[in-house]
């Protein structure tokens, strides 16, 4: 003792340490483990959001006579496969066809940027653009400005790559339709009985949140791709259905998806010509205030009721850690969190009111 003042000695029982020890080399393998397997996690992740957006239509099926969950979830699944087809033998020769066109118009391109003519001829010549551009490619090379190295071969493990990611997500997402019921029914027999049922009622709070956001976000990509492509045609403006198609991807990524469709399909229309480019321009403003201020609250607010402060954070850290992947999953991932959070606050609550003695 010193002064008064009295030492304390705080011990730690060597199971505490030997716990705490276990456990951060738990996290840091799970960690590891997930690092390794990122890619098949995110297949199993796109399998989900599949599964989540075509099980309405299993759903649909058992409620108009067809009872087995399996016979319902073949037949949506081939009736998806049928779309798919059918769009692509539709849509593939077009798009192939303006691809080869884009192709073959790249050099003039080229050709008018270098020579400063059209709009971004004169952006370029105005930010000396080309000459930077050449300064690079003197210094490091073509591979070093463009980041090619071994194109042909990373080109075929590309395309094999998306094959076997194609299949793989296929099957993933058809036995998630056929046996997402059973895995649920599991995890509700490991609880206590007397909570199965609030757990229940969690769990269909998280499919209405998770499946809402996902086939909402699928019908706004699909309107904003198909009004582009329909400008596009009647403006004149080459490539329409392949840039109509880029739209509609990129859309699917919040916040920033729209965006950066934007300027890229401006851009093509300036190429075209400056009125389309300015009529392009004024399309994407306009129809930005619609999908942010109309169809996207439509959509949030009656599933995942998230605030857009929520949002913007979530799609940043998922687009951070996960790259696209991870802002396509950032909402629904918050808004799981969100309907747990709001479960345990109820459920504590609900105890606190029946912990407190009755007033006479």
């Amino acid at each position: 003792m010193l002064h008064g003042v009295e030492e304390r000695v705080v011990r730690f029982r060597a199971t505490t340490i030997l716990t705490v020890l276990a456990l951060t080399i738990a996290v840091v393998l799970l960690l590891e483990v997930v690092w390794i397997a990122r890619q098949v996690l995110t297949w199993l992740l796109i399998a989900l959001f599949l599964a989540l957006a075509l099980n309405p239509a299993v759903e649909w099926f058992q409620r108009h006579g067809i009872r087995r969950r399996g016979l319902a979830a073949a037949l949506t699944f081939i009736l998806a496969l049928a779309a798919i087809v059918g769009l692509s033998a539709l849509f593939i020769p077009t798009l192939v066809s303006e691809a080869n066109g884009f192709v073959r118009a790249f050099p003039d391109y080229v050709r008018d940027i270098t020579e400063g003519r059209g709009p971004l001829g004169r952006l370029a010549e105005r930010y000396d653009i080309v000459e930077r551009l050449r300064t690079s490619v003197q210094d490091g090379g073509a591979s070093k400005v463009l980041g090619l190295s071994s194109t042909a071969l990373a080109i075929t493990k590309s395309i094999i790559t998306l094959i076997v990611a194609a299949l793989t997500i296929a099957f993933m997402t058809f036995f998630m339709l056929l046996e997402g019921p059973q895995w649920l029914e599991r995890i509700y027999s490991v609880l206590p009985e007397n909570s199965r049922d609030r757990w229940r009622g969690v769990g269909h709070q998280i499919y209405r949140t998770v499946g809402g956001y996902v086939t909402g976000n699928l019908f706004i990509s699909l309107i904003a791709g198909s009004a582009t492509t329909i400008l596009l045609l009647i403006l004149g403006v080459p490539y329409a259905f392949a840039l109509g198609l880029l739209v509609a991807i990129l859309d699917l990524v919040p916040l920033a998806g729209a965006t950066i469709a934007a300027i890229i399909i401006t851009s093509v229309a300036f190429l075209d010509g400056t009125l389309n480019g300015i009529i392009v321009l004024i399309f994407f403003v306009l129809y930005q205030q619609i999908e942010n201020h109309v169809l996207q609250p439509l959509v949030y607010s009656r599933t995942v009721q998230l605030s857009p402060l929520a949002i913007l954070v979530s799609v940043l850290i998922g687009a951070e850690l996960a790259g696209v992947v991870g802002a396509l999953a950032a909402i629904p991932v918050a808004g799981t969190i969100q309907v747990l959070l709001l479960a345990f606050i109820e459920e504590r609550r609900s105890r606190r009111r029946s912990a407190k003695p009755a007033t006479i």
